[in-house]
């Protein structure tokens, strides 16, 4: 009885010495691999089997070929080469999909181990991982019977479940390492594209000028410029030269949207320099991005403008974006500056209209994307045109300057939003406000707002 006691003992022993050491291996995980040597390996010792065989799946379910293991390695070489030889297409059956895919897949996988171990005794039992069937654990013994009890059973259960453990860590840690890839190529995404954004307004004579671009991904598709028109002009000439003003919206958010909007940035300052009237820049620019957007499946939304420092007149033109705000000093009154005109994008043949308008000291005109209309508060409730026009106005009448007023425009929308809460589109502003010390040049007759710029005149 004693030796049958020591005897259960040392077994006992031997057995949490091998489960021990599996789980060690599975505790400082750093290699699938060397985990998935010792599955076989411990397996077999833990059941006094002779051999045992591990055949781990990919999650797609085909044969993962370089992870097949069996022990013992030195007597098994020709086993792991036959399992090898297993067509995927016997494994992964297109038209079944769920646990019936995975009964399939099971039940050709044994019959394919139990035709090369004929006429040997086995055991054999999945290892599963997150309800998903990622091998098959054989244990057997060619030269004698196997002697099978429960403790034998939930052995070998626990030993092809550590194996799971191990098989989901390795993809959990696959996926992180994906997603570390992909963070860093996101943040070099959104440096490119912090650069293509300018990053201090320009200095234009009789201007004050703010902005402030918020996307709700690393990479958005929300778009603002500024353009010289004679980019080659320096100095006091280029200040007082007509300059372009530019918002814009890709459909979509994120990294599409955001390269998407790098390319219709060049586009449109190579079109800028044509001298173009706005209405001709946008017919431009639609054909010329119109087949790059066509692939896509999106549309961009774009407001763009040019300024006269000397004649105070803003000429327009819109691509259904969203209306920018005039705040009128002398009448303290928020209008809207539209046009009409369809997407870019949207059909090859497209006719804008050009508008203008001649600014005054103290008017102000707000630029901004559909972002910051569209942001949601607690309540549910959109921000909308009609909040912004108030916060306009109220901002306008407190005297700031453009950077004062994009601040308070901002710290109204945080206060609406909730300042821990993200916003769910991209959100932009552009504060353009004609200085109050501005000196006023003799205008022609007629120099108040026209339809098609047919007033405007040239510098």
């Amino acid at each position: 009885m004693r030796q049958l006691l020591d005897s259960l003992s040392r077994e006992q022993r031997r057995n949490q010495e091998l489960l021990a050491s599996l789980g060690f291996v599975l505790r400082s995980f750093t290699n699938l691999s060397r985990l998935l040597e010792l599955v076989p390996l411990v397996a077999a010792r833990l059941v006094g089997a002779e051999s045992a065989l591990l055949v781990v799946l990919r999650p797609d379910g085909r044969l993962w070929r370089d992870q097949l293991q069996a022990s013992p390695a030195e007597h098994s070489a020709d086993l792991l080469r036959q399992v090898a030889s297993l067509p995927d297409s016997d494994l992964v059956n297109p038209g079944l999909s769920g646990s019936e895919a995975e009964f399939k897949r099971a039940a050709a996988l044994d019959q394919h181990v139990r035709r090369l171990l004929e006429p040997t005794e086995l055991f054999v039992t999945s290892v599963v991982a997150r309800g998903q069937v990622r091998g098959r654990l054989y244990v057997f013994s060619r030269r004698s019977a196997l002697r099978w009890s429960e403790v034998h059973r939930r052995h070998v259960q626990l030993v092809a479940d550590l194996a799971a453990v191990g098989l989901e860590t390795d993809s959990l840690q696959e996926d992180r390492r994906r997603h570390e890839r992909v963070d860093r190529q996101l943040s070099i995404g959104a440096e490119i594209q912090a650069q293509l954004v300018p990053d201090h307004c320009p200095v234009i004579e009789g201007v004050d000028l703010a902005a402030r671009c918020r996307p709700a991904f690393q990479v958005g598709g929300d778009y603002y410029d500024f353009i010289p028109t004679r980019p080659r002009q320096l100095g006091r000439r280029r200040e007082r030269g007509r300059w372009a003003l530019v918002v814009g919206d890709v459909m979509g958010k994120g990294v599409p949207a955001g390269l998407l909007m790098t390319l219709l940035r060049g586009m449109l300052r190579a079109e800028v320099l044509s001298g173009h009237p706005p209405d001709r820049i946008l017919h431009d620019l639609n054909q010329l991005a119109q087949e790059d957007l066509a692939h896509s499946h999106r549309f961009v939304t774009l407001f763009y403008s040019d300024f006269d420092p000397l004649t105070r007149r803003l000429r327009f033109a819109n691509a259904a974006h969203n209306p920018p705000l005039l705040w009128r000093r002398q009448r303290n009154r928020v209008e809207r500056l539209d046009a009409p005109g369809l997407l870019i994008g949207l059909q090859s043949e497209t006719t804008y209209h050009t508008e203008s308008i001649v600014l005054e000291p103290g008017d102000v005109v707000l630029y901004y994307t559909d972002g910051v209309t569209e942001a949601s508060g607690f309540s549910g409730d959109r921000y909308d045109e009609e909040r912004l026009m108030a916060s306009l106005q109220a901002a306008c009448r407190a005297g700031l300057n453009a950077q004062g007023i994009l601040d308070q425009l901002s710290a109204c929308l945080d206060r609406f939003v909730g300042v821990d809460r993200q916003l769910e589109d991209d959100a932009s502003m552009v504060v353009f406000k004609l200085r109050e010390d501005v000196m006023l040049p003799s205008l022609p007759l007629g120099g108040g707002a026209s339809g098609a710029g047919g007033s405007w005149v040239a510098s």
